[in-house]
């Protein structure tokens, strides 16, 4: 018997109203985070029947001193801690920003049935960008993508973020 895994579908088309009013709530985790000087990248992920949010969170890398607190992973770790099950089938994840390897990889592991994201990360994005970690067919998972949703909010707030970063380091160099 042949098991037979269906490629996901890479289409901005499959975003559903419930999808777009969960990538502005990642949007405003996003912002919350950037409030504690992270890297503003946010994350929720909801359960496909009901709509109920079983996690929301943003990047917490530099306040958790953790190199892997990202949005993706705090939330993964959330919603199997709320369910009681690290199986995370019938839940979206929405991430403002497509993932990085680590979290592609964690995305997989936990056979959620889809993940919705903004912005592309043509420097370490996993999904399309620089890997393709969601398609593999050699994994036993693959989940459904959605991309592009709410891209230019999604990129103007890291835009914003770097932008202001670049101009403190300037000031701080010439204070010196």
């Amino acid at each position: 018997m042949q098991i037979v895994i269906p490629t996901p579908q890479l289409d901005r088309s499959n975003a559903t109203e419930l999808d777009v009013a969960m990538m502005r709530r990642a949007i405003d985790v996003a912002r919350a985070g950037q409030d504690l000087a992270e890297v503003p990248v946010g994350a929720v992920i909801y359960r496909n029947d009901t709509g109920e949010v079983l996690a929301a969170d943003h990047n917490r890398r530099e306040t958790d001193a953790d190199p892997t607190a990202h949005a993706e992973i705090l939330v993964l770790r959330q919603a199997a801690t709320k369910l009681g099950t690290w199986r995370l089938s019938g839940c979206t994840l929405v991430v403002t920003l497509e993932p990085c390897t680590m979290c592609a990889g964690a995305i997989v592991n936990s056979r959620v049935d889809r993940i919705v994201y903004g912005a592309t990360d043509p420097k370490a994005g996993a999904v399309e960008s620089l890997y393709q970690i969601c398609e593999d067919r050699r994994l036993n998972h693959r989940p459904e993508i959605v991309r592009g949703v709410m891209a230019p909010e999604c990129r103007g707030l890291l835009r914003d973020f770097f932008k202001q970063r670049r101009r403190e380091n300037r000031l701080s160099r010439q204070s010196m």
